[in-house]
Parts: structure tokens; C-alpha cells; sequence
């Protein structure tokens, strides 16, 4: 009805794309951040820094080292959105029961069983709450992308914007915030799901 569906697929092939990467990323570094005191000291750290720093410096490098267009966008949307993806693995990992834990070790399983049959399957409810979150922050930066020069959802409001166009820029941000609300209801009815089959939620 708006004449925006293209421009959605466009935002939603760009922020999918982005989603998958920067959980490809994380995960495997929230895994290594809860099975290392000394490696978890560390990224909380880096992605503590990463928080605090304002969604226009991720383009300055990139711009840099891209130059401008849909590649650039989507490499800062993956700097940005990466923190939860790593908190949330962490996080999930160390929130296992320890008496699972034992009761893995005592069964005599390896580290590595340990984690691939025991903590990641119950930490997985967690690791989609961070995927979620992710998706989250990657559409928050879809606007700051525009910038260099996307063509989706995020330049509509960005034209919106410099033109004052109120009615284009509420439409432009009420399909951004359509793709948003899918996607969390989605995957947190699936977590709760998941949380109560495993007996954790």
C-alpha cells in the first residue's frame, strides 16, 4: 500500500545478511569469552568499548577502506550489532547448571561433549535472545547507513528527513519498525518455547 516493499526486501536482505555474519562472528567469540576467565576479561572489555561509541564513528573506517555503497553498509551494520551476539553466548554458557555440568563430567564426557551435547544446546534459548538482539541493533543502524549511500528503508527515512517530509518519514519508520516487531515476537515465542521444553524457563 505504501509503494515501500522493495525497499524492505532490500533492508531485510541487508540486515539478514548482516545478522548472519556478525553471529557467525560472536557466538563462536562468546563461547571461547565462557570457557576462558581470562579471554571473557578481555572481550568484556572490547565489546564494553564497542557500546559506548557512537553509531556514526563505525563508518568512518569503513567509508575509509570501502568507499561508499550497499558493502560498506552492511560491514559497519555488522561492527555494530556484533556486542550481543557475544554477551548473550557468554552469558548463556556460564548460566548452565553447574550439576549438569557435573553430572556431564561424571558420565565421562569430554570438554568438548560437554559443550556441543550439554551447554550449547541449553544455552541456545539465550544465543537466539542475542541473535534478537542483534537484529535489533542492525536495524537501529539502518538509518546511519543511508549515509553511504544504501538504497533501502534507511535512505527513505534519511530523504524523509532532509526534506521534512513528515507522512514519508513516519511510513519509512513505521516499516522498519514492522520488520522489527516480526522478528522479536518470532524468535522470543520460539525462545520461551524452547526454555520451557528444557525445563529452564
Amino acid at each position: 500500500m505504501t509503494g515501500n516493499w522493495e525497499k524492505a526486501m532490500i533492508s531485510t536482505y541487508l540486515i539478514g545478511i548482516s545478522v548472519v555474519i556478525a553471529s557467525a562472528i560472536g557466538i563462536p567469540i562468546g563461547i571461547l569469552a565462557a570457557g576462558n576467565e581470562r579471554a571473557h576479561r578481555v572481550v568484556q572489555v572490547v565489546i564494553d568499548t564497542l557500546q559506548t561509541l557512537p553509531s556514526f564513528v563505525y563508518l568512518i573506517p569503513v567509508v575509509m577502506l570501502f568507499r561508499v555503497g550497499d558493502f560498506s553498509a552492511m560491514i559497519a551494520v555488522v561492527a555494530y550489532s556484533l556486542v550481543p551476539a557475544i554477551r548473550y553466548t557468554d552469558h548463556g554458557i556460564r548460566q548452565v547448571p553447574p550439576g549438569i555440568i557435573e553430572a556431564a563430567t561424571a558420565a565421562g564426557c569430554t570438554r568438548r561433549q560437554i559443550l556441543w551435547k550439554v551447554q550449547l544446546p541449553l544455552a541456545l534459548p539465550e544465543i537466539m535472545l542475542g541473535v534478537n538482539q542483534t537484529i535489533m541493533m542492525a536495524l537501529s543502524m539502518l538509518v546511519i547507513t543511508a549515509l553511504v549511500g544504501t538504497r533501502d528503508l534507511g535512505q527513505e527515512v534519511y530523504i524523509a528527513l532532509t526534506k521534512a517530509d513528515t507522512g514519508r518519514r513516519l511510513v519509512a519508520g513505521l516499516s522498519v519498525a514492522a520488520i522489527a516487531m516480526i522478528s522479536d515476537r518470532l524468535i522470543s515465542a520460539w525462545s520461551t518455547r524452547k526454555k520451557q521444553e528444557l525445563g529452564i524457563g
